[in-house]
């Protein structure tokens, strides 16, 4: 029987670029989705049941949000890396792949309150994105990464 504890640490340069905060069998999957597109250049109806077992009702919006190019990777010249997602309401969230967060209310709710998710499709979209080579690419300076950051935390605050 497959193992649903949190791996060990790894960096995210690691074959699934998923880090360590997803259950392994979670992780096996994303790794085979990567494999198959990039042999393919889709994904098999076999692996998008599974994803759909594993993640639940946020797997085919999330889907939507990759078919939609809606991920969108920042970096700075430092290294320093996250993620924006366009949601489908049309609201810019902020996602942390390293570990793994997302500043939607969905995340906050379902994955942190209440535990019964294992992520939003946010996050789940980054880490489809990384699998399929389907993120844009945003390099931004030093100061508009710390920008976007205390955009963020005023939202919150």
């Amino acid at each position: 029987m497959e193992s649903w504890s949190v791996s060990p640490a790894r960096d995210e340069s690691s074959a699934s670029g998923m880090g360590s905060t997803l259950p392994a069998v979670a992780e096996e999957l994303l790794k085979e989705i990567k494999k198959a597109f990039q042999e393919t250049s889709h994904v098999p109806d076999e692996l998008l049941l599974r994803l759909r077992f594993i993640f639940g009702p946020c797997a085919v919006p999330a889907l939507d949000l990759v078919d939609q190019c809606s991920v969108t990777r920042v970096t700075s010249p430092s290294g320093r890396t996250l993620y924006q997602v366009l949601g489908s309401s049309g609201k810019l969230y902020t996602c942390y792949s390293s570990c793994h967060f997302c500043t939607c209310p969905a995340f906050g709710f379902s994955v942190l309150q209440k535990s019964v998710s294992l992520l939003c499709k946010h996050i789940l979209a980054v880490y489809l994105s990384q699998a399929m080579g389907a993120c844009q690419e945003l390099t931004v300076s030093e100061e508009q990464l710390t920008s976007i950051l205390l955009a963020e935390e005023e939202e919150e605050g």
